[in-house]
C-alpha cells in the first residue's frame, strides 16, 4: 500500500475579513494578483498579532517546502505516496501525485490562493488538486487495515525504520504531520490515534519530518 501523509492544520488561508483594512495588507495587496489574497506573516505579521492561533497561520511557505520534498521523492515518483492538505480551517486537498508544484514561492502563493477560492485546481481535464468533502476523522475512516501515526517531538522517539514501517503491504500507514510553525495539535488530531511518535532528540521542521519519514517508507520497501 502507498504512504499517505496528511500535513495537518496548515497555515493556508486568505486574508481574514477582520483584518483586511490593516495598512500591512493594504500595502501588498493586489486584487487582480493572487499571491497578495494569500495570508503571509512575512508580510502581514503587524496585522496578525490579535488573530486566534496566530502562530499556526500565515505561513504557506512551511506546506511549499513540504510539498516539494514529498512530491520530488522516489516514493512519490515511484506511485507510492497518497497526499493530503489540511488547513487550520478544516478544509482537506488531494494532491494528484503528477502535479509539478511551483519552485517559484510567489507563484505557489498564487496556487493556493486560488485552490482556496476554487477547491480545486485543474488543467483542462485533469484534476490536480481536489477538496475532499468531510473532516479528517472521515479521511482516515476512508482507508482499511490502517495505522495512524502522529509525529510529534513530544513523542516515543523511534530511532529505527523497522520500528516505525513494516513490510506488510496490505497495511495503509498514514503519518500525520502538523504544518505550521508554533504550538500543538488540536484535539481533533489527536483523537484520531494513539500512537504519538517522535524521530529525533531535536524539535525538527515539518518538511524535515517529511523527508526522514518518506527515506524511511523508501529504505524499508527498497524504493530507490
Amino acid at each position: 500500500m502507498p504512504l499517505t501523509i496528511i500535513l495537518a492544520e496548515c497555515g493556508l488561508e486568505l486574508i481574514p475579513e477582520e483584518i483586511n483594512k490593516h495598512p500591512a495588507i493594504q500595502r501588498n495587496l493586489k486584487r487582480e494578483n493572487f499571491s497578495s489574497l494569500l495570508l503571509d506573516n512575512a508580510l502581514h505579521h503587524s496585522a496578525m498579532v490579535k488573530l486566534k492561533d496566530v502562530g499556526k497561520r500565515g505561513r504557506p511557505d512551511i506546506t511549499h517546502s513540504c510539498l516539494l520534498n514529498a512530491l520530488g521523492s522516489p516514493l512519490n515518483k515511484s506511485n507510492n505516496l497518497k497526499l493530503y492538505i489540511h488547513t487550520l480551517n478544516n478544509k482537506i486537498f488531494e494532491i494528484n501525485p503528477q502535479i509539478k508544484i511551483a519552485r517559484n514561492y510567489n507563484r505557489f502563493k498564487g496556487l493556493m490562493a486560488k485552490l482556496l477560492r476554487e477547491n480545486e485546481i485543474r488543467i483542462k481535464e485533469l484534476l490536480l488538486i481536489s477538496q475532499f468533502n468531510g473532516n479528517l476523522m472521515d479521511l482516515v475512516k476512508s482507508f482499511k487495515k490502517k495505522e495512524i501515526v502522529i509525529f510529534s517531538s513530544r513523542g516515543e522517539l523511534i530511532k529505527y525504520h523497522l520500528d516505525l514501517f513494516d513490510k506488510d503491504s496490505t497495511k495503509n500507514y498514514i503519518a500525520i504531520i502538523g504544518g505550521f510553525q508554533k504550538g500543538y495539535f488540536g484535539e481533533e488530531i489527536l483523537n484520531l490515534s494513539d500512537r504519538i511518535v517522535s524521530i529525533s532528540n531535536y524539535s525538527l521542521d515539518a518538511w524535515i519530518i517529511v523527508n526522514k519519514i518518506v527515506s524511511f517508507y523508501e529504505i524499508t520497501n527498497d524504493i530507490i
